[in-house]
């Protein structure tokens, strides 16, 4: 039996949180869910992930921010920003992918995920990730 992929999920809404968790853990991914950035880069940091899926808009960090520091710790990981088109402004932003959130279909973000999972390189040779609390407040 091949092992689960890994997936990061962060939202602040605790409601689309264990939505987004239950429909991925039921479709045979092992999810880690995150409601703030301090937790989620402390998952990443600690566990093998194979994709980060995150909520653009959140209240009190973007998640491009978020992004933007998991990038500079293992760029090689696919990452997936969740959005609101309205509220994107024409920003330029650091994820493989953006979703608008209210117009993709649960099946159409399953195949999304699915894809950019299986498209996931390892660290290129001669690059290990990095754990280190001095490295990921560098990063930050």
């Amino acid at each position: 039996m091949r092992p689960k992929k890994v997936i990061l999920c962060v939202d602040e809404n605790e409601h689309e949180l264990s939505v987004l968790s239950f429909m991925l853990s039921t479709n045979g991914y092992r999810v880690l869910s995150a409601a703030k950035a301090a937790q989620a880069e402390e998952l990443f940091a600690e566990n093998q992930v194979d994709l980060v899926l995150a909520d653009f808009s959140r209240p009190n960090s973007s998640g491009d921010q978020l992004v933007r520091r998991l990038k500079q710790i293992a760029q090689h990981v696919p990452m997936i920003l969740l959005a609101d088109p309205s509220r994107m402004n024409g920003q330029i932003h650091a994820a493989d992918a953006m979703l608008a959130r209210k117009a993709c279909s649960p099946m159409e973000l399953l195949e999304r995920i699915k894809v950019m999972s299986a498209r996931k390189r390892g660290p290129r040779k001669g690059m290990h990730r990095s754990t280190e609390n001095s490295e990921l407040a560098v990063a930050s």
